[in-house]
């Protein structure tokens, strides 16, 4: 049974699903993975007719704690330690940096078909409905300590009072230190070395802790977040998930002063790029805006979804990559037309990877050919894909094929390094022809005699005609396939060398084997 599926399967009460970011600059790709594992447990208990909740929550009141390399460093520097919703926009389309990169990040959800209710960590603060954990947290400041102390090891002086107020004087969150609560008010100061990064004024005084005035840890602020909203079903990151870690203690903190069960947790890995963590404020790797203008919705979903949540994915758009993905998902789209009707588990990451209600298949056009198609120059690209399909294609079939020659495109302008690009040699010989040895011409003078007569000219009857030439020749496969992409390319690998030759026409293809063999011909004489 799918993972999904599983937990939904387990479950019979009301369930209210929670996901949550902070929005510290340019949302990455990375945090999909949590929006989607919570979108589809969501899906999978409306599946299985359980009354359920999808709700995602903007945490606006944390602090911004370093400037994105992206933005103006002397803009926004001074800002530092502020509320991120305190902060000014980057740009005219948001009224703070908060709902900036938000709206940037809610217009990937809708791309791919995310739609939970949207809350704002400002509006639970300001609007008073935080004011009775506040008291709570504070009136049981040691509990709190406790937790910290017996789950992370992290000891909290005696004095230490969970909350941070915004400081009167200079509008930091960051730098303040509550060391008293009569109740009513807390006693802060700005301290100057609170953080490393920013520096606190050093004023103090007593100040109301609630209607926004101020924000609880996040820790603490997780479980007064589980309590207020119902939360019953939270996952987290691996970071967050370990031994000791966050929600360890957030966990302990729900138990010791709200005497409740917290909410249903499992740990799903991280998204890497090339091996590296993403990171929102640091600006590591691909944005989930960049990348979800790159990839289709259903292909991005099946990105996330067609590994385990436990498993991590690391997400480097090379050729290899990119082409195995819309190979894997063409396949088993193939694989479901043809099984029609038939219930297997096989099949449901791809049915959770579409935006609507059902899976609609299409023709498939290998992926790989049209990026190889669309370096062919004064190709009609369109003519080209009705000519090589298996059968006349519907408007599905074209909408899908539109599609990825937009994606295609997208990624040999974005993302293939040079050596990945197809440069075809069409009005001169490459210089590394010269690299071709003497086995090598003979190959090609035969295969130039065996294309000659041969009347197929699709990718399949080609790649048949050059591993069967090969063994004519005897001469090993690497080599023989190193002389046509030489003789083609200027180099010794390419894309599969069938379908290669088979975007070109016949008689410039037997037009460069002779004007090889003539090269040849010229050395021997």
């Amino acid at each position: 049974m799918f993972w999904a599926d599983k937990i939904a399967s387990e479950i019979q009460e009301y369930q209210v699903v929670n996901d949550s970011k902070t929005p510290s600059g340019r949302v990455h790709v990375g945090s999909l993975r949590g929006v989607v594992i919570h979108d589809v447990i969501y899906k999978a208990l409306k599946h299985a007719n359980k009354p359920v909740k999808f709700i995602y929550g903007v945490d606006d009141y944390d602090a911004l704690d370093t400037v994105p390399g992206y933005l103006d460093k002397t803009k926004f520097s001074p800002y530092l330690g502020y509320p991120l919703c305190n902060v000014p926009s980057p740009g005219d389309r948001a009224s703070d940096y908060a709902k900036y990169f938000m709206g940037e990040f809610l217009e990937v959800f809708e791309h791919l078909g995310v739609r939970p209710e949207i809350y704002y960590l400002r509006d639970l603060y300001r609007s008073g409905q935080l004011n009775r954990y506040i008291d709570l947290f504070l009136q049981n400041a040691h509990l709190v300590r406790e937790s910290y102390l017996e789950i992370s090891k992290a000891k909290r002086p005696e004095n230490w009072y969970p909350f941070n107020p915004i400081c009167e004087n200079c509008g930091k969150i960051a730098t303040t230190v509550v060391t008293d609560y009569n109740g009513k008010e807390v006693f802060y100061t700005c301290e100057p070395k609170a953080m490393t990064y920013v520096e606190g004024c050093g004023h103090s005084g007593w100040v109301s802790p609630f209607d926004g005035n101020g924000k609880l840890p996040w820790k603490v602020e997780w479980v007064a977040k589980w309590d207020l909203l119902g939360v019953t079903i939270e996952m987290a990151g691996k970071d967050h998930s370990q031994k000791g870690g966050s929600r360890d203690v957030a966990n302990s903190i729900c138990r010791k002063v709200l005497k409740k069960q917290p909410p249903f947790h499992s740990p799903y890995e991280f998204i890497l790029v090339g091996g590296s963590k993403m990171s929102s404020s640091k600006g590591v790797g691909s944005s989930a805006k960049e990348v979800a203008d790159f990839l289709p919705p259903e292909l991005l979903r099946y990105l996330m979804l067609r590994t385990q949540p436990k498993t991590v994915i690391d997400f480097v758009p090379n050729y290899e990559t990119i082409t195995r993905l819309f190979r894997d998902y063409d396949t088993l789209v193939e694989k479901f037309k043809s099984q029609a009707g038939t219930e297997t588990d096989e099949f449901t990451p791809l049915e959770y990877s579409q935006v609507g209600d059902r899976i609609l298949p299409y023709q498939v056009f290998d992926f790989s050919t049209l990026i190889s198609l669309l370096q062919i120059p004064h190709l009609d690209i369109e003519a080209e894909v009705e000519k090589r399909s298996a059968a006349p294609l519907s408007d599905r079939d074209w909408q899908v094929i539109r599609e990825r020659i937009t994606v295609a495109q997208k990624w040999l302008q974005d993302y293939a390094d040079e050596e990945e690009k197809l440069v075809l040699y069409l009005d001169t010989l490459p210089e590394r022809i010269s690299e071709v040895t003497p086995t090598q011409f003979t190959y090609l003078a035969k295969l130039k005699e065996n294309l000659e007569v041969s009347e197929a000219w699709d990718g399949e009857a080609l790649q048949t005609i050059l591993f069967a030439t090969s063994k004519e020749v005897g001469i090993p496969q690497k080599d023989a396939f190193a002389s046509v992409y030489l003789s083609f390319l200027g180099k010794e690998r390419g894309p599969k060398a069938g379908s290669l030759l088979s975007y070109l026409d016949k008689p410039f293809v037997i037009a460069r084997l002779q004007e090889v063999g003539g090269l040849n011909s010229a050395a021997i004489a």
